[in-house]
């Protein structure tokens, strides 16, 4: 800032100035004294403008940055959500899978636990119905040649 430069030379002046002996004062042109104040008077609220809007740019760039910051951080909040919902989502659907897979495994076991014993029952009700029509067959058989046996002779005797 060129300010800074003025208060220099105007410390560098006061620096450089005549001292008087033993009362530890100095004498500087008056004059000249007032033209660096005038001149500092000058250029101080160009210096202010110039802080003044680089000040204002650094609390509009921090303000930006800020809101960036915001930004992200909600978008990585809301991702890290969409994850574990996702992730709640895959697990429910392997636990309701194996549940899935459990219930028709039960339900094949009874299905084929009841064919079973349906076949049993039906096979059971066969050979008894075979065991029936083969004692009715062997008595009838039995019947047919005791009777063959009583004809025979009545047949021979003619």
């Amino acid at each position: 800032m060129e300010i800074l430069k003025m208060i220099d030379m105007l410390e560098d002046k006061v620096d450089h100035a005549r001292t008087i002996p033993l009362i530890n004062r100095i004498l500087i042109d008056k004059e000249e004294l007032f033209k660096c104040i005038d001149d500092i008077r000058m250029k101080l609220p160009e210096d202010l403008k110039q802080a003044r809007m680089v000040k204002d740019e650094r609390k509009r760039i921090l303000a930006e940055a800020e809101a960036e910051a915001e930004r992200i951080v909600n978008e990585a909040k809301e991702k890290a959500d969409s994850m574990v919902q996702e992730h709640e989502i895959t697990k429910s659907a392997v636990e309701r899978s194996g549940q899935i897979i459990d219930d028709a495994t039960r339900q094949a076991s009874d299905l084929r636990a009841g064919t079973r014993n349906y076949i049993i029952s039906l096979l059971s009700q066969t050979e008894e119905n075979i065991s029936h029509s083969q004692e009715v067959v062997h008595n009838a058989l039995t019947e047919m040649r005791s009777q063959a046996a009583k004809q025979l002779p009545e047949d021979t005797e003619e």
